[in-house]
């Protein structure tokens, strides 16, 4: 296998599905897995249903149809508020949407009748976040309008956190989207089995016990994937936060200064570098680069070695300190952080390799 590329530990991922699962289930929650950080690889989504988690869920629906075209035959939600233009192929492959727009669900409502379907809906409010839902004020007049639209199943709320704005998912802002919830189910004598909680951000709630009674999903993917929960990135106990690592090849170990000589403009991306004299210090160049991996959530695995910066294809390093000595052809690795991930498992010039059997 040649360089750059990702190493999945399936099991640990599997593990860390079970912990979070069981962790759920004692509050009553179901878990979507969340599969878009990986691009929906298969082998990821496999090891998640290995956990216990009862149902996949994806941003694009490309992403979908790569998870049933496998053979993959559990529930998929789609995550992303469904595109008009693919209402057609949404009622077709996703079992449920995540929905705020009274024009799309109208469109979802012809397709799922052309197609013969009853579509599952969640209605997504807006408790802070500032990216998708409908302010709770607008919920009851816009239910009322869906409850009219035939091949369109109305499944309950749901919220989405620290995602756009970094909005905090606290135990009152969920009391709040449950007690809509109930407003919604006594106004227009419903059942409303889910409320949807939020992501990984939610997992704190989960981890001191001030999770309200009330919220029946949660959609996780970093929690699964990289064992920790999203608001301060701390490691969920338990879980493992290696699962997967990205290991790159030294092209190049020099002694250089610091600084460059001269005056400074601006990089590649249009920023202005900000360095900090050293002195003569020993850097490597990974062939790695922006256009592969976003290089700001990557973390070294070996003691001593600083990210420098990059450019689109170099990654530079200094290895001054390194607990190890690092040559031309070293290999060097990294846990990558969720935009890392997702960013990394979407390029081309990333491969994947596949381990099993490494838990202890």
């Amino acid at each position: 296998m040649g360089y750059p590329f990702i190493e999945i530990d399936l099991d640990k991922i599997t593990a860390n599905a079970r912990l979070i699962v069981n962790m759920c289930n004692a509050h009553n929650i179901q878990i979507v897995g969340v599969a878009k950080a990986v691009c929906a690889d298969i082998d990821v989504a496999k090891a998640m249903l290995a956990g216990g988690v009862p149902m996949l869920g994806d941003s694009r629906v490309q992403n979908l149809r790569r998870l049933r075209t496998a053979g993959i035959d559990v529930p998929l939600l789609l995550l992303r508020i469904p595109m008009p233009s693919e209402v057609d192929e949404v009622v077709k492959i996703a079992d449920c949407s995540l929905v705020s727009e009274l024009s799309t669900i109208s469109q979802l409502s012809q397709a799922a009748i052309k197609a013969g379907v009853i579509h599952d809906v969640i209605l997504m409010v807006d408790m802070g976040d500032l990216r998708e839902g409908v302010m709770p004020q607008k919920i009851l007049p816009l239910v009322q309008q869906i409850l009219l639209l035939s091949g369109i199943r109305l499944q309950g709320l749901g919220a989405n956190f620290a995602c756009y704005s970094g909005k905090i998912p606290t135990q009152e802002i969920l009391e709040k989207l449950v007690a809509l919830t109930q407003q919604v189910r006594d106004a227009f004598d419903l059942t409303l089995p889910i409320i949807s909680g939020g992501n990984s951000a939610t997992i704190d709630l989960l981890m001191t016990s001030a999770m309200p009674a009330g919220i029946t999903q949660l959609r996780i993917g970093e929690g699964i994937l990289l064992g920790r929960e999203t608001l301060k990135r701390n490691p969920i106990p338990g879980a493992y936060q290696n699962s997967l690592i990205l290991h790159a090849e030294i092209v190049e170990v020099q002694e250089k200064p610091s600084v460059p000589s001269g005056e400074i403009a601006q990089d590649a991306f249009g920023n202005i570098p900000v360095l900090i004299d050293r002195g003569i210090r020993k850097r490597a160049i990974a062939a790695i680069g922006r256009q592969d991996v976003e290089i700001d959530n990557l973390t070294p695995i070996l003691t001593g070695i600083d990210i420098l910066g990059g450019s689109s294809d170099h990654l530079i390093l200094d290895v001054s300190d390194a607990a190890e000595d690092i040559a031309v052809g070293s290999e060097v690795c990294f846990y990558l952080r969720y935009g890392a991930l997702a960013h990394a498992m979407v390029s081309p010039y990333v491969s994947r390799v596949y381990k099993h059997g490494n838990i202890k």
